[in-house]
């Protein structure tokens, strides 16, 4: 798999940034921490983005749900530092949205993801309310 953009690795970009700590129960047998727990940890983080930006709030009757995820493994991580997760909306379309993260230790890039998710209500997707753009503004990924 080819490296994210340079561009897109640039932490100045994104708005919103949380720190995870690794478990050792994370660990390959390499004493990394192995690539699907640190999947849990960018959904982890994705899900603190929306605690932040008080997500649910912005879709009443709603939720969303994962359509796509890629993840771009760059660097390896260790235990016990703290994998610090940087993320913003890159893209919002009429259903779904695309969110980009970054996971750095020690300030080196580890990982990169591009997560797709649509909003569902009770009979499949719905379109975002009008106002839900504006709102997420602040949390877009910056130029």
């Amino acid at each position: 798999m080819a490296k994210p953009d340079p561009a897109l690795l640039d932490l100045a970009r994104y708005p919103f940034t949380c720190t995870i700590e690794p478990r050792f129960g994370d660990l390959d047998i390499n004493m990394h921490v192995n690539n699907v727990a640190m999947a849990g940890i960018l959904e982890d983080a994705r899900i603190r983005l929306g605690r932040q930006t008080d997500y649910r709030s912005l879709l009443p009757g709603s939720t969303t749900m994962v359509a796509s995820i890629a993840i771009e493994y760059i660097g390896e991580a260790n235990y016990p530092d703290p994998i610090n997760v940087s993320a913003a909306l890159e893209r919002i379309g009429r259903t779904s949205q695309q969110i980009v993260q970054v996971g750095t230790q020690k300030g080196k890039p580890l990982v990169f993801a591009r997560t797709v998710l649509v909003m569902v209500g009770p009979d499949g997707p719905v379109p975002f309310p009008e106002s839900f753009a504006a709102s997420v503004e602040p949390w877009m990924l910056r130029p």
